[in-house]
């Protein structure tokens, strides 16, 4: 009988923040819900398609709300862990705060994951709470078919400093916080063809916390704020573009790239989450991608723990850029905010 035990990523179907529903499908789900308006003190719900909740407390705390979990990207139970922590407690600091508290999202096949497996996974996600200096105070857990895990999330911020994507202004510079590239990795991976440096250059990117965020959100310069996860680069410029009624002009030559992304991309390792994503906004994006295919898939892969994007005033890009070096982030100047009505350019 073989006892070895399989690897995390053959038990599931998708992996990471790949495994998102959508967003042609999310929005088709959504649609026939009604408003949040009538609760007053609700200053971020669903209408903008944003990183988190946020509720009014009083005059001086909002407390921001998220829950975040996936399918295993990668096959070691420890870094899975820690890669699904740090991408949920990025959406409260993509909307400016800090976070204060989580809860462990776990569903776990049972009779097929040794305990000591599993445990490792929940080691990783603790051990990532603790550097963000938050306990992770309990949780839920289920039996399922798939590997899953992650966080629900809470943070604090001060109600004036909330950064919503529905803020960026026309003249605004566009700043990425993490190179792209995390689903052309984890589709290489799959196939056994990540070597060691892809992979500690993926672990590097997927576990750095995106502590910036808070520290962003103070600057008056800084108009907006997301993070860029499953719907890919383009996904998520396109819901700040049409949140705030602009549009978004991406230049190709500055978008940065994990190492050896380009040359994987190149080789055919895309996954169908990039397709999908596609499918669901490509309508709404105007230039290169549409002529070159190999950009289209690099501008749409889903990325797992990504970086924050930011719309800031020109003014303030150099203070904007050190603050992201500052918490070991690698930002680049991408783009810019024009008006418009909700498009995306890419040049």
């Amino acid at each position: 009988m073989n006892t070895e035990t399989p690897k995390l990523t053959s038990l599931a179907h998708g992996g990471g923040c790949g495994c998102k529903i959508a967003p042609g499908v999310l929005s088709e789900l959504l649609a026939d819900l009604p408003s949040m308006a009538p609760f007053k003190d609700l200053l971020v719900g669903t209408e903008t398609a944003d990183d988190a909740a946020v509720y009014r407390l009083n005059d001086e705390q909002a407390l921001i709300a998220t829950t975040d979990f996936f399918m295993p990207v990668v096959d070691d139970p420890y870094d899975f862990g820690c890669i699904a922590a740090t991408n949920a407690l990025s959406d409260v600091y993509a909307m400016g705060g800090s976070p204060i508290l989580a809860l462990a999202i776990v569903g776990m096949p049972v009779n097929v994951l040794p305990a000591a497996v599993i445990r490792e996974v929940l080691r990783g996600g603790r051990d990532v709470c603790q550097a963000a200096g938050i306990p992770v105070a309990g949780g839920h857990s289920i039996d399922s078919v798939e590997p899953i895990y992650g966080l629900v999330a809470l943070g604090l911020a001060h109600p004036e400093h909330i950064k919503r994507n529905a803020d960026a202004k026309a003249g605004d510079v566009l700043i990425l916080g993490k190179p792209i590239g995390v689903g052309i990795y984890s589709a290489a991976l799959k196939k056994g063809l990540l070597d060691t440096h892809g992979y500690s250059a993926m672990l590097k990117s997927t576990t750095l916390l995106n502590r910036a965020g808070s520290d962003l959100a103070k600057l008056s310069g800084v108009h907006a704020l997301t993070d860029v996860t499953g719907f890919g680069l383009l996904g998520h410029a396109h819901e700040m573009a049409r949140a705030a009624n602009v549009d978004i002009e991406i230049q190709t030559t500055q978008v940065p790239l994990l190492p050896q992304v380009l040359e994987l991309a190149q080789s055919g390792h895309i996954t169908g989450a990039s397709k999908r994503n596609w499918s669901s906004y490509g309508d709404s994006i105007d230039g290169l991608v549409h002529e070159d295919p190999l950009w289209r898939d690099l501008l749409t892969d889903p990325q797992t723990s990504g970086g924050l994007l930011v719309a800031c005033d020109p003014s303030a890009v150099k203070t904007v850029l050190a603050c992201f070096e500052q918490h070991g982030s690698q930002p680049a100047v991408i783009g810019q905010v024009k008006s418009g009505s909700g498009r995306v350019w890419v040049n």
